[in-house]
């Protein structure tokens, strides 16, 4: 069965295609900069490689763009769109209606559309991704992976807040979370690694966007991110955890309206908000040559999950393992070892020489007398998307 994954984001689509149920990638690619100048297209497959500079004004274009490719005679993995059985979406916010992988009917998409106000950024890009996706592959079956899904299993005293409870009741104010299907992906490698039936994990993804979830036996009991996607853990360009305080300080005394609040904490903080930076590979290489200001970044900013990670090892009542994933997760060394120095406490104790490692494969780089496992655990969230998508329509 050949499943194609779709990622739809505000100016780009992440694409692969899947033989299922082998999980083998086909091909993979990227269509980026979409409606701006110099749109770019990228796709690799395992006998030819490109990368094209064209005008693709919309996604609509992108897509059918992408589908030239799939289908061109020398280049192409498939010869008619009808070889595609299903196209996995991923949708970033399913709100209370959607705890699992979905078909995608009129239904679905109407209730997609609701939840625009809940992530004005992703869900409508997603459901263009659909509609576009349902013209060109019109015989394959269309489904919806939410990034909330994983999270529904949190219990009410971690998702509800202490606001009045008629904004749950009639508005379904709550805490939702995000990036469910990485953590999912990470944490089931985990416990398969681990080979535990019993288990308390930590995820921590750390990339642009970053959160944190605590994991009993497979179920997300917290996460970090809550309603929207901009609390917890610092990130690239968003604050993470304030006091609410700040919002009415910058409003009433510092004359900023709402929408500059919002812009300023979701587009201008962050790591990039202390440092002028927002690609934490720089950062690093500045702290490294000196800049204090950079340096004081990356420890505020593992300051942040060491504190989580305790939270959550009080939630859980335990820890067996904590997971790195994403790509600072994956690949900085240097925040790894920030945040795993001096927390002997929780029985995490690094292996520098491992933790210098880079590999693309699961691995341990803690010490060997080290109680709790720290493990590195590349994510593939649109590999989660197809073996779902798969469940569904097999």
């Amino acid at each position: 069965m050949k499943i194609l994954v779709i990622n739809s984001g505000s100016s780009s689509i992440k694409y692969q295609l899947f033989q299922m149920p082998q999980e083998k990638v086909i091909c993979s690619g990227l269509v980026e900069r979409i409606g701006l100048n110099n749109s770019e297209i990228h796709f690799k497959s395992d006998t030819h490689t490109i990368d094209d500079v064209l005008d693709i004004p919309n996604h609509k274009v992108g897509l059918e763009k992408v589908v030239q490719l799939l289908l061109d005679d020398k280049l192409g993995v498939i010869s008619s769109t009808n070889e595609i059985n299903a196209v996995g979406h991923r949708v970033v916010h399913g709100g209370c209606a959607f705890s699992k992988t979905v078909a995608i009917n009129q239904k679905v998409k109407d209730k997609i559309k609701e939840l625009f106000t809940l992530a004005p950024q992703h869900n409508p890009p997603n459901l263009e991704g659909i509609v576009i996706a349902e013209e060109i592959f019109k015989k394959a079956t269309q489904v919806a992976v939410f990034d909330t899904a994983f999270h529904q299993s949190i219990p009410a005293k971690a998702s509800q807040y202490a606001i009045p409870t008629k904004f749950f009741d009639d508005h379904n104010i709550r805490l939702y979370g995000f990036h469910g299907t990485s953590h999912k992906y990470v944490s089931e490698k985990a416990i398969e690694y681990l080979g535990l039936i019993n288990s308390n994990i930590i995820t921590i993804h750390l990339g642009n966007g970053c959160s944190m979830t605590a994991i009993k036996n497979g179920k997300s009991i917290d996460h970090s991110l809550g309603f929207g996607p901009i609390n917890g853990l610092m990130m690239g360009t968003r604050s993470g955890d304030i006091d609410h305080s700040l919002i009415f300080h910058l409003v009433n005394n510092l004359d900023y309206s709402l929408d500059e609040v919002n812009t300023m904490l979701q587009k201008e903080s962050g790591m990039f908000g202390l440092t002028g930076f927002s690609d934490m590979r720089e950062i690093e290489a500045e702290a490294e040559n000196g800049n204090t200001q950079c340096q004081l970044a990356l420890d505020m900013n593992a300051y942040r999950i060491k504190k989580y990670i305790g939270a959550y090892t009080a939630a859980l009542n335990g820890l067996d393992a904590i997971v790195f994933t994403a790509g600072i997760g994956e690949n900085s060394s240097t925040m790894r070892q920030l945040v795993c120095a001096d927390m002997s406490v929780f029985g995490i104790e690094l292996d520098a020489a491992k933790n210098e490692i880079r590999d693309k494969l699961i691995r341990e780089i803690n010490t060997e007398n080290s109680k709790t496992k720290v493990l590195v655990i590349p994510t593939n969230e649109e590999v989660e998307i197809a073996k779902q998508s798969f469940e569904l329509v097999k």
